[in-house]
């Protein structure tokens, strides 16, 4: 699990991007159809920022802002932390899991090829981590 490259998991994957001036609201709905958690938010043709599910929650809704009139400028985290497609996906768990973040912006010279986030860890790579731990658990039942 850990040591397949965040590359393979990206696969052919097109990023969605929003620009910094794009409202909240229409994010949102960008997000809705594309059914996805997390925007990559550019200004000036770089990466600038990301904007997620709990940005939206936190520090829209929570703090009484507009959506219409909140711009993703005012609410994302900016410059976030990236990862290379040629990293193993065990250190964008393990960024995550430091961070307390869900999704790492995929990289490479300067240019946004993706994202991965903590769901990819599930379906085969969870099956995988389960029974690597039926294993450890087997090993120490063995040596008592």
């Amino acid at each position: 699990m850990e040591e397949r490259p965040i590359r393979s998991i990206i696969g052919e994957q097109k990023p969605i991007f929003a620009r910094a001036e794009t409202s909240v609201a229409a994010a949102a709905k960008l997000m809705k159809r594309h059914r996805i958690g997390a925007l990559l938010v550019m200004k000036s043709g770089r990466l600038a920022g990301i904007f997620t599910e709990r940005d939206a929650l936190f520090r829209v809704l929570a703090e009484g802002r507009d959506p219409a009139k909140t711009h993703l400028s005012q609410v994302m985290t900016l410059n976030p932390r990236t990862i290379s497609p040629d990293r193993p996906f065990g250190h964008a768990l393990h960024l995550m899991y430091e961070g307390e973040f869900r999704h790492v912006p995929v990289v490479e010279n300067g240019q946004p090829l993706g994202m991965v986030s903590a769901r990819d860890a599930l379906g085969p790579d969870l099956k995988q981590f389960v029974a690597d731990l039926d294993t450890r658990n087997h090993i120490g039942e063995i040596l008592g």
